[in-house]
Parts: C-alpha cells; sequence; structure tokens
C-alpha cells in the first residue's frame, strides 16, 4: 500500500479507536486532566498530545479496568504471570481474534510459509500469548499444524522426524538446545530432517546467535517481535531480506521516543518504542510504553513492503544493567560469546557487590570435546575478555565451564543474576 494511502487508513482508524477509548475511565480521566477530545485529530502527529500507557496503568486497572466494550463481548483474555503483583490481563473480542489470526498468518507467508508446509509450534499455550497466536495465524494459512507446546526435545525431535516438519517456532535459546540433542542422538538436522525454516522470537538474541542456530538446523531462521499487550506475536516481523522488522501500521502506530526526555527521536536513532493499536476492539491501548530499545530504518525495503521497518532490537531500558557507570545490555556480551566456535551455546552473567565493588562474573559453556590443555583455554580467555572489554569498556571476570555445568532452561533462558543489594 502507497505511504500516503497507509497514513490515511491509520488515521481512519486512529480516530475509531480514540472514540472508543473515551469511554475507559482511565483515558477518560487523563483526556479530561489535559484538555483534549478524540476529535481533536487532524493528523498522525496530533496523537503526540494524549499520555502514554503503561504496564503500571494496566495492573493498577486489573482486571477489567481497561476493556472498550461490554466484558459480556469479550471471548477471551491472556495475562502475564503477576509474579511482581497484579498480572497485566488483555481483552479480546472475537473480531481481535480474527485480526491477529490474520496478522501472524501475514507474517507467515511473507517468510514463504504455505499450505504444504507442516508447522510445530513448540511455544507454550494456555495464558501465555505465542502458542495461540501462532497456532491461529498457521491454521489461517492452511498448514498443517503440530501443537507441540513447550519442552520434552526428545518428543519434539520424534514429531519433526514422523511428521515431516519444514516449520518451527521456537525460542532462541530453546532452538540451540534443541539442536544439540539433536546431535547427541546421532540426527543431523541439515539432512536427516525436512526442516526449512524457523520463526524466533519472545527473547532477545543477537544476529551471532541467529547465524549459529542457522548453521546448527541447516535453517533460515526469522526474527518475529511481540507482545501480550499488542495481542501476542506478529506485531512486527522480517521479511526474506532479513533487513529489519516489518511493523505493521495498518494494526499499529509506532513512536520511537528518548526514554529519558520522553521525546521523539528521528528515524535512525535509537530509542524506546512506543506502540498504539488502531485495530483492536476490547482493549485498545494508546501510546503503550514497551520499554523496548530500537530505532526506525530510515528507507524503502527491497522486498517491496511499505511498512516501517523497526533494527534488531538492543534490548529493553528496563534490563539495563548499570555496572561502574557503564550501561551494559546483556545481548551485547552474547554478541561477542557467539563469535568464538569453541564455546558452547550456554552462558549466565552474574553481577554482584565484592568488597563494596560491582563485579561481573560470566560462565560459559565450552564446546562439546574443545580441548582440557591449560595454555589453550588461558589464550582463549583472554582473546575473549579482550573482545568484551572493547565492546562492554569494562572488564570482566570469564570463566569457561564444561558443557552441562550451566542450568538448562526449556523455555525462557535466564541469562542474569543480579545478587546486588541496592
Amino acid at each position: 500500500m502507497p505511504r500516503r494511502k497507509l497514513e490515511s487508513l491509520q488515521l481512519s482508524r486512529l480516530k475509531q479507536t480514540l472514540t472508543l477509548v473515551a469511554n475507559v475511565p482511565l483515558y477518560a480521566k487523563q483526556f479530561a486532566e489535559r484538555g483534549i477530545k478524540a476529535d481533536v485529530i487532524r493528523s498522525l502527529n496530533d496523537l503526540q498530545r494524549f499520555p502514554f500507557t503503561t504496564k503500571d496503568d494496566l495492573r493498577a486497572n486489573y482486571p477489567f479496568g481497561l476493556a472498550a466494550i461490554p466484558i459480556q463481548k469479550c471471548v477471551r483474555l491472556h495475562s502475564s504471570s503477576g509474579t511482581t503483583g497484579n498480572p497485566t490481563v488483555v481483552l479480546h473480542s472475537q473480531k481481535d481474534l480474527d485480526e491477529w489470526a490474520n496478522q501472524v498468518a501475514r507474517c507467515m507467508y511473507m517468510v514463504g510459509i504455505r499450505d504444504t508446509d507442516v508447522f510445530q509450534n513448540t511455544s507454550g499455550y494456555g495464558m501465555f500469548t505465542g502458542g495461540l497466536g501462532f497456532q491461529y495465524g498457521a491454521e489461517r494459512l492452511g498448514c498443517l499444524t503440530v501443537p507441540a507446546a513447550a519442552g520434552n526435545s526428545k518428543r519434539q525431535i520424534k514429531f519433526i522426524t514422523d511428521f515431516g516438519t519444514t516449520c518451527l517456532h521456537i525460542i532462541p535459546s530453546y532452538a540451540t538446545r534443541l539442536a544439540e540433542v539433536m546431535y547427541a542422538e546421532g540426527i543431523d538436522p541439515r539432512s536427516n530432517t525436512r526442516l526449512q525454516r524457523i520463526c524466533i522470537g519472545a527473547e532477545p538474541h543477537s544476529e551471532e546467535q541467529r547465524r549459529r542456530i542457522e548453521q546448527l538446523l541447516g535453517v533460515k531462521a526469522y526474527n518475529c517481535f511481540g507482545m501480550s499487550e499488542m495481542n501476542g506475536p506478529g506485531v512486527a516481523f522480517e521479511c526474506s531480506e532479513q533487513n529489519g522488522l516489518h511493523i505493521w501500521e495498518d494494526y499499529t502506530i509506532v513512536e520511537i521516543i528518548d526514554p529519558d526526555t520522553l521525546q521523539p527521536v528521528p528515524d535512525g536513532e535509537v530509542g524506546e518504542l512506543v506502540l498504539t493499536t488502531i485495530n483492536r476492539e476490547a482493549m485498545p491501548l494508546i501510546r503503550f510504553r514497551t520499554h523496548d530499545l530500537t530505532s526506525i530504518i530510515p528507507g524503502n525495503c527491497p522486498c517491496g513492503r511499505t511498512h516501517k521497518r523497526l533494527t534488531r532490537f538492543k534490548g529493553r531500558s528496563d534490563d539495563m544493567l548499570i555496572l561502574k557507570g557503564v550501561n551494559i545490555f546483556p545481548i551485547q556480551i552474547e554478541k561477542i560469546l557467539m563469535q568464538f566456535g569453541e564455546l558452547g551455546n550456554n552462558y549466565l552473567i552474574t553481577v554482584e557487590t565484592i568488597e563494596n565493588n560491582d563485579e561481573m562474573l560470566i560462565e560459559v559453556e565450552l564446546r562439546d570435546l574443545f580441548t582440557d590443555d591449560y595454555a589453550v583455554l588461558q589464550n582463549l580467555t583472554r582473546a575473549i575478555v579482550r573482545q568484551l572489554k572493547d565492546e562492554l569498556l569494562i572488564t570482566p571476570r570469564l570463566k569457561l565451564v564444561s558443557k552441562g555445568s550451566l542450568p538448562v532452561q526449556e523455555g525462557k533462558a535466564v541469562r542474569v543474576k543480579d545478587l546486588r543489594k541496592f
């Protein structure tokens, strides 16, 4: 769709959305306090006059305070775990679910998935949106779907080989774990399976980790971005060019702001992603602060799609570690570690206070049967630490450990332990 037509559609849907949320107590109060009304919108830039929405707003209005339609017209809810208080609840109408399925199907079609594919979903179902979102998207495309759910690697492998799975939806850290189990079982996924492509997301990962996954499994791995507050997976997705994530602007208006000043930043500059839903009925959100750090890629994509593209996420502003006055994102460390073929896929970052000084320890597993030669390991350690220092501007402690020494998660990987007392 040409940009002018796309932006006209956005403006029309934004006006409808603001009229819808005007009846939500939170937004009604905020609009009244600022003296603004839904009908003030004349251009997309006018959206900046409206307040931000945060996860704290969702928790404070738990469970149904942000519903824009009567609850009896809602057909499903999803929620977070709520381990630090009230969970965040997101409501869906039947139209919302239908549009979500279309959105995910669009993502999958863009990277070549068709009704001839066998699609295996290794994400959790239930309250987590990743499983059901891809399930309905794959069914909308007409794929033969395998709702394997999370965990049980040997069962996953049996399904892959027995059912002729051609496409997986999988968390990046679990993709490397699954590959390790396959090789341990004597199965080379590059020659003993029909796998062609995988959709990865749900946790930050570096370009280096993506390349390693592609090499291990012999597939193309496409990056997916989603979050439950925006429906779930499928908010943005890579095309076959793999040069940024197309964010579907007929569903969402995207802004990038400076997380400190809250002012917009120009295209190409990293900032916090802010999203406004414009195609939701049950629970539209206005200017939702995601805390994800990314930037808009200037220019057009060779694939021909006109929707804006986001760079690979640098991390989350609330996941950033501050150590000795330096801002550090875990993905920076992963980027360095994945460059060394002598290392395995599992690592753990521990930050703690030792004698009033904050110190970082990085433990990383060696590749199976690499070497036990002390001199070789010392040289490898020095080379890795040198690159880490150049990247992070501090010198961490590095400990090379044997394969299998660190905890293994079949869900989202726990990469950081911050033991400092603030």
